[in-house]
């Protein structure tokens, strides 16, 4: 039986976690929360760690879970706000570095990662942390259906259809502008 340290072990997936937290919520502050309370959950949790087969499956379920109630209670108090006709606070948009060579082509990368990270954030929610786990965190099938709680052939089924329909409608984006 392998004996599981927290700094070793378990902190090492903080950076992991809250590009997952962060997918989810939208919002870096509360992505950010998520991984705390992930962490807390995760060492008050520490009596049962020699039962646990994947440490970073166990931790990145926990987050996955607390991402989605967080996502919840941020949408139910938007409904809230918006009955009540107060103002929103929407969070910036991240940066990304520059690749292009001149002004005008670092402009249009821009657009375009833009567009793709809005149709990402329209996507349902298990598509979106399909492609999350799949696409920038490189993890296997067996891994996301792990952390997920679905099976391999839906993880496959949800990348799929994630990644066709940001196809589709980045494609129709791009012809409306002509």
């Amino acid at each position: 039986m392998k004996k599981i340290d927290f700094r070793t072990d378990v902190l090492p997936l903080k950076n992991e976690l809250y590009r997952l937290a962060l997918r989810i919520t939208l919002n870096p502050a509360e992505a950010e929360d998520v991984v705390q309370e992930t962490m807390l959950k995760v060492w008050n949790r520490r009596d049962t760690w020699h039962e646990i087969e994947s440490m970073e499956a166990f931790c990145l379920t926990i987050c996955r879970n607390l991402a989605l109630d967080k996502q919840k209670l941020a949408h139910n108090q938007a409904s809230l706000r918006a009955a009540a006709h107060e103002p929103q606070d929407h969070p910036g948009s991240i940066d990304v570095a520059d690749t292009a060579a001149n002004p005008e082509q670092q402009a249009v990368e821009r657009n375009r990662i833009e567009i793709v990270r809005q149709l990402i954030d329209q996507l349902p929610e298990k598509q979106r942390s399909c492609m999350q786990l799949r696409d920038v965190e490189g993890k296997a099938y067996k891994e996301i259906a792990e952390v997920l709680g679905i099976s391999e052939q839906q993880v496959k089924v949800n990348i799929f259809r994630a990644r066709q329909t940001i196809k589709q409608k980045y494609f129709e984006t791009e012809k409306y502008g002509l």
